[in-house]
């Protein structure tokens, strides 16, 4: 990714936030093993600051969407409390194969870390940390169900793992499914649609929606999404 490009992927940017929308397959930060990611561009996200923005919270690599940052060290340790006390409102759009038991519904289901010799994953079980979905079905067909998911936790690929707990695997996810949803070449079907919070309390929440990505508009609209001139039904 180039600086411009980074900068057009700007979707607000205050002075003491910026929220990014970012790309499916680049990593946030640098893993165990190192490679590209996304705060190795964060120079050029200064603009009038003296030091680059930091992580506010993480995505995953292939997910896409909103991603919050702090563009200096008051203004981060107000969003880790914001995070941490969940009163940061996520809304996240995924396509996943099949169709949920119900057009809505709540997955109420610990999480857990393993490590076996294939490589460590998480997965429900009643020794892991609390986990809570909620999921509402926007749309359907092909096969495939296209649903609005909101987080009362926030556990490593809590979505992907209740996703497959429901039976539903994230569409295009490589680990999580038995293998039924990866896709070549095709980006794991999982979007930060939207961020809601409210950092300073004399000032309007800040509410920032994030377009839908390319590799996901084919599934999209073979289960009804009309495009972004469609108005959101993503829940206040």
């Amino acid at each position: 990714m180039t600086p411009e490009e980074l900068l057009a992927r700007v979707l607000y940017r205050d002075a003491l936030t910026i929220v990014l929308d970012k790309p499916a397959g680049l990593a946030v930060h640098a893993g165990p093993r190192g490679g590209k990611n996304l705060e190795q561009l964060f120079d050029h996200l200064r603009f009038d600051q003296s030091r680059s923005p930091a992580l506010a919270h993480r995505l995953d690599r292939d997910t896409s969407g909103c991603l919050v940052l702090g563009r200096h060290r008051k203004a981060l340790q107000r969003l880790g409390k914001l995070f941490s006390q969940g009163k940061v409102d996520k809304t996240y759009w995924t396509v996943v194969i099949g169709k949920p038991p119900a057009l809505q519904g709540r997955i109420d289901r610990p999480i857990l870390k393993i490590t076996p010799k294939s490589g460590w994953r998480m997965v429900t079980d009643p020794k892991g940390q609390p986990a809570v979905t909620e999921y509402r079905v926007m749309g359907q067909g092909d096969g495939l169900s296209w649903l609005e998911v909101k987080l009362h936790t926030g556990r490593t690929h809590q979505i992907r793992v209740h996703m497959e707990a429901l039976g539903c695997p994230v569409l295009g996810d490589p680990i999580y499914g038995g293998g039924i949803a990866a896709r070549p070449g095709l980006f794991q079907n999982l979007h930060a649609r939207r961020v809601v919070f409210q950092l300073q309390p004399k000032y309007q929440p800040i509410d920032v929606t994030a377009p839908v990505p390319d590799h996901m508009r084919p599934a999209l609209l073979a289960c009804g999404w009309q495009g972004e001139a469609q108005q959101d039904q993503v829940r206040s």
